[in-house]
């Protein structure tokens, strides 16, 4: 569990005690923004995007990601951006366990697409992964604990619309998210997913997901697959 600051409101001088709340990073680990208790809190009299995200590094995988910025209400009416503690550097992340290879399987139809981006995931070691109960604007969403993957199946390049409606998907279910495409993703989608932390993947012919981003290349193994190709 995250420790709580005292946080002081400098418009009435109240006086709060605020914990970070806790999101879930791709490899599943939770992870918190680490407080600064030292600084000061400061009134929101504005928005933009820059103020409202920070990064944060999870300290299970050491990947970074952006997480919304602490925010807590005062009863005064005051909204109070809670500093964030700066990083202490950049640590070396664990090696990763041994995955089992990749079992090439040619996409011919939207199921093989669906049961392709489902076995990559097993592979990076996503527990019970299944059809999501929600329903994107096209393809299919897949569901594990901690994860939302959106698999697009049809020939349209995936755009930043898209992107954003995952995002935005997951960030209500409080979860992680990945993309898989068999039409490849616009300049603007690419752009729009490495801002917001989205890895991004394109199945080839054979079935094989390749990273298109960096986000893409940090989802390392995280343990064997599990469960059988079913949905």
């Amino acid at each position: 569990m995250p420790e709580s600051v005292s946080v002081r409101c400098p418009v009435c001088r109240r006086t709060h005690q605020y914990a970070a709340p806790v999101h879930p990073c791709s490899c599943g680990a939770p992870v918190a923004p680490p407080l600064d208790p030292h600084a000061p809190a400061t009134p929101v009299t504005h928005r933009s995007w820059d103020d409202e995200w920070v990064t944060v590094r999870c300290s299970a995988c050491d990947r970074p990601a952006p997480w919304p910025h602490p925010e807590v209400g005062c009863s005064c009416g005051t909204m109070l951006r809670v500093p964030v503690a700066e990083a202490d550097g950049t640590r070396d992340a664990p090696p990763a366990p041994a995955r089992p290879p990749v079992r090439p399987a040619v996409v011919r139809t939207a199921r093989d697409t669906v049961l392709a981006a489902a076995r990559h995931l097993r592979r990076l070691g996503h527990r019970d992964v299944r059809r999501a109960d929600i329903r994107p604007p096209s393809g299919i969403l897949l569901s594990a604990p901690a994860l939302l993957a959106w698999v697009e199946p049809s020939a349209r390049p995936v755009d930043a619309c898209d992107v954003e409606y995952l995002w935005l998907t997951a960030l209500a279910q409080s979860c992680a998210c990945v993309h898989f495409t068999l039409a490849g993703y616009t300049d603007a989608a690419r752009t729009r997913a490495g801002a917001l932390g989205v890895p991004l993947f394109v199945l080839d012919p054979a079935g094989t997901p390749r990273p298109v981003n960096e986000h893409a290349d940090a989802l390392g193994g995280q343990g064997p697959s599990f469960g059988s190709d079913r949905l």
